[in-house]
């Protein structure tokens, strides 16, 4: 299993680290550190921006359902 099947099932601080890597590679590493670096920093990318979405998404859930939660209790 190469790494980039591998990236859905790492933990968020995970894909961090190996974009960090990634990106450092891209730009400091030998040739086949940069060929590496270069197919794997799109998928890494990609994986990032989609976790990040998705916890906006569930913080912007919780909000609203504290204010709801809120504004009940204040009704009441």
């Amino acid at each position: 299993m190469s790494l980039i099947d591998r990236i859905p099932t790492l933990a968020d601080d995970e894909v961090a680290s190996f974009l960090a890597n990634a990106r450092r590679l891209a730009e400091s590493g030998d040739d086949k550190q940069r060929a590496a670096a270069a197919e794997l920093v799109p998928a890494l990318e990609a994986e990032a921006e989609a976790r990040h979405e998705a916890r906006q998404e569930r913080a912007k859930a919780k909000r609203a359902a504290t204010r709801r939660a809120t504004l009940r209790s204040q009704a009441a």
